[in-house]
């Protein structure tokens, strides 16, 4: 790479960015979906979340907490991310 020059990423970065919102969506959503379901940005985020899953677990075991289906999961999360997105189009 000649000096002064961006590295391709941050080039690409930077063009990414200059998308209107459904484009960026769009792109976001076909970049996680390359992405393995096993891959963390590091192993401190890894093991970060393997212990959060273990709180969670324990404190469902214990009876602190609990499960709603997968259906309802689903549901709320489509909704909150519909809200963010629309909250992020309107700022």
């Amino acid at each position: 790479m000649e000096p002064g020059t961006k590295p391709p990423r941050d080039e690409i970065l930077q063009q990414a960015l200059a998308l209107d919102l459904a484009d960026r969506v769009y792109l976001a959503d076909e970049l996680e979906r390359s992405l393995p379901s096993t891959a963390f940005a590091s192993g401190e985020i890894a093991t970060a979340w393997s212990e959060e899953i273990d709180r969670r677990i324990a404190a469902y075991d214990r009876g602190e907490t609990t499960a709603i289906s997968f259906d309802s999961a689903l549901d709320h999360i489509r909704t909150a991310l519909a809200e963010r997105r629309s909250r992020m189009a309107n700022s």
